[in-house]
């Protein structure tokens, strides 16, 4: 009996600290993409996350789209935006140490790589 209820107990831990790290993802995350060129692009994400989904808004100088095909896996995260007509995939890591996310942007086979920062909350 004891047995049972120690690792329900566990179990119970385990998934509370799961759901806690998806509600540090959500909110809103900026960097900057600097391309080969040498130019410097901001950036802005609003991460909402249910359960294994992702979704929100990235934010460029262009405008703002929907995320899409958004998922989350333990830290690993992926989701996909529009860009004048072509899809654009991103892949990363969310590090609750240091509360950022690297970031793997794929346009067009052109990889690029950012670190976003939790936006400081105004």
């Amino acid at each position: 009996m004891k047995k049972k209820l120690f690792i329900t107990a566990a179990l119970l831990c385990s998934f509370a600290v799961v759901f806690a790290f998806f509600a540090d993802v959500n909110g809103e995350w900026s960097g900057v993409l600097s391309t080969p060129d040498g130019n410097e692009y901001p950036l802005t994400y609003t991460f909402k996350t249910d359960n294994d989904k992702l979704t929100g808004t990235a934010q460029n100088p262009q405008g703002t789209v929907d995320i899409t095909d958004g998922k989350i896996k333990g830290d690993s995260l992926s989701f996909n935006v529009e860009a004048n007509g072509t899809k654009v995939l991103h892949n990363g890591k969310y590090f609750s140490t240091g509360d950022s996310v690297s970031l793997n942007i794929d346009f067009n086979g052109m990889k690029f790589h950012t670190t976003l920062k939790r936006a400081v909350q105004k």
